[in-house]
């Protein structure tokens, strides 16, 4: 029987980078309460004590990710809500504080909880095709998991709060524009491996 990570996500190795690449039965990547918990531990697990810790290419097969399960959500209480809440925080903070370089490679949709975990990378990787955005608003919602500190750091306060109450959705281009994304490749996982490859030989000539 598979392990349970193993419905969530794929974890791969080579060349001294890991590879976790968000799976789904239909393709949209969810963030729900499953997947949040088994990131969470995989990626607390890559820095543990004792651990080669390495620099981490995190993607989405096909897409990056829709965000949060607006059907878990719709069931939530207020005690409930905060737990989850609280959940996405420790995913985001886990991520944020790896001790290696982060890479978010995003291809297709990267809304909602998924542009949460984009925005905890150290740095975002961008397909021409992605698509960007916080839709809470146009369901009465707003992120708990950290994005509303986080997007207003790495675009400024007055776009992030446009971003968030207009519920925009923004392309790659416009996400390169505002600095939402570093840089826009056609493949954003083999973007990813040659600026780790590249800072790797940096350091090795200095």
């Amino acid at each position: 029987m598979p392990d349970a990570g193993e419905l969530e996500f794929r974890l791969s190795e080579d060349g001294g980078i890991l590879f976790l690449t968000l799976v789904s039965d239909d393709g949209m990547n969810r963030l729900t309460r499953s997947k949040v918990i088994a990131l969470r531990r995989k990626i607390e697990g890559l820095a543990s004590p004792g651990a080669s810790v390495l620099p981490l290419v995190i993607s989405g097969d096909p897409i990056f990710s829709a965000g949060a399960d607006l059907n878990e959500i719709s069931q939530l209480n207020g005690p409930d809500a905060l737990a989850f809440a609280q959940l996405g925080q420790d995913l985001m903070t886990a991520v944020a504080n790896h001790p290696a370089p982060v890479y978010a490679s995003i291809n297709g949709f990267c809304l909602g909880g998924g542009l949460d975990l984009a925005l905890a990378c150290h740095h975002r990787i961008a397909s021409p095709h992605a698509v960007l955005g916080h839709r809470g608003a146009a369901l009465g919602l707003i992120t708990g998991w950290g994005g509303t500190q986080r997007l207003p750091q790495l675009i400024g306060k007055s776009r992030a709060l446009a971003m968030f109450v207009a519920a925009e959705k923004i392309t790659a281009v416009q996400a390169l524009r505002i600095g939402l994304a570093d840089v826009i490749a056609a493949d954003p996982v083999a973007e990813a491996v040659r600026r780790i490859r590249d800072r790797a030989n940096e350091r090795f000539l200095r």
